[in-house]
């Protein structure tokens, strides 16, 4: 397992392990690539879609050549002096930071003396670049805006709900955790719902997409692969990390269809897995004989690699997205095959998936199963009158 990426670059180039780069931990860097590639696709299928007429520019209007403003000058300033104090404190607490960089960055740890040079230079920085370029007198102009020039207003609004959304609906099935520690369980990089992160992803981009008029049935349809690609890499995250979102234990001998295929694909014992502690389902972890890592634990016994299944599920679903996105000509009836795939993907996976278990009318069932049961209802429903609609000619 690759922790961090310290341990990486160590089996690829032979550097040494818990240097620097264990700053960036694998699970942070996969999410970010996760955002990243469904931007690219979100903006690839909205730039499409505008150049098939599904949607009209908004208009707006910016001022060229004007001083910067107060609001301007401080929320620059604001950010310098995030920077300059996490990243002093940082620098001063570097075996801190390099083992747990959530709990430096997401909390009230600083470095004044750092935070008000980096809010100074950068507060210095805007004004100076406004100056530079001020016009004796300001020229007022009319732009026009399409859905795709605002996808990074629409990747910050889902970034910010997914990561709330998968936090919280991950506080339902640990609540005991977070009782216990809630401000360790909050700042963890670790316990992301994601189901969770979907819904309130959606929602934040909903939310945006009505303030700003974009229609909402080919916008969904342009973000379901998009979503699907996301979480496909972010699975790469949890199965190079080892974060815990395994299967079940898997003392089954491998199926000789699989002899040609490595081992750790039918089972794996996730050896320096992130969590690095003792304390893990469904078994406990052990030390690894001889470790002169910082990471050094492994699961006791095997069992399924479910993030890599997911990866090889999700990469199917998205080739089967993008070929049919557009054969499809029912607008919203992409999106709405996306939920029914996604439901399917989830539920199937859970089946040998560590996750805790509820009691639902005398049925054990997880919040993903239950979730996923509701999303192929929605998502046959949603098939079903947007089919109707086409048919009657309604709306």
């Amino acid at each position: 397992m690759y922790p961090d990426l310290s341990y990486l670059f160590h089996d690829l180039i032979g550097t040494a392990p818990d240097n620097w780069l264990s700053i960036f931990k694998m699970f942070g860097f996969m999410l970010a690539m996760a955002f990243l590639a469904s931007a690219v696709v979100f903006y690839a299928e909205l730039k499409r879609k505008a150049q098939e007429g599904y949607y009209q520019p908004g208009k707006t209007t910016i001022t060229e050549g004007a001083p910067a403003t107060w609001a301007e000058i401080g929320s620059n300033a604001l950010v310098g002096l995030l920077l300059g104090g996490k990243g002093g404190y940082a620098f001063q607490h570097f075996l801190d930071f390099r083992q747990d960089p959530a709990s430096v960055i997401l909390s009230a740890k600083m470095n004044w003396p750092a935070a008000l040079i980096g809010a100074a230079l950068l507060g210095g920085l805007t004004w100076w670049e406004a100056q530079r370029k001020k016009k004796t007198e300001p020229v007022t102009k009319e732009v026009l805006i399409w859905p795709h020039d605002r996808i990074n207003e629409m990747t910050v609004a889902a970034a910010i709900g997914g990561i709330l959304g998968a936090k919280i609906f991950d506080l339902f099935d640990n609540w005991e955790s977070f009782v216990e520690d809630p401000i360790g369980t909050l700042t963890s990089g670790g316990g992301l719902a994601f189901f969770g992160g979907l819904v309130m992803g959606f929602i934040a981009v909903v939310g945006y997409m009505y303030r700003h008029r974009i229609p909402f049935w080919p916008t969904a349809d342009a973000v379901a692969p998009a979503l699907t690609a996301g979480y496909g890499i972010g699975r790469i995250g949890c199965q190079l990390s080892g974060d815990g979102d395994w299967g079940i234990v898997n003392a089954a001998p491998k199926p000789g269809w699989m002899s040609f295929l490595p081992d750790w694909m039918w089972a794996y014992r996730y050896p320096h897995h992130v969590l690095n502690t003792a304390y893990t389902d469904p078994v406990v972890s052990e030390p690894i004989p001889h470790c002169p890592f910082d990471y050094c634990m492994q699961l006791s016994e095997p069992v399924y690699p479910t993030p890599f299944y997911e990866i090889l599920m999700m990469s199917a679903v998205f080739a089967l997205l993008w070929y049919l996105r557009k054969r499809l000509k029912i607008t919203g009836m992409l999106f709405f095959v996306y939920l029914a795939l996604i439901a399917i993907e989830r539920f199937v996976i859970e089946k040998i998936r560590v996750n805790v278990v509820h009691d639902v009318f005398g049925i054990s069932m997880t919040q993903a199963e239950i979730i996923s049961i509701g999303l192929f209802v929605v998502s046959l429903g949603g098939m079903f009158y947007l089919w109707r609609k086409k048919e009657t000619g309604i709306g």
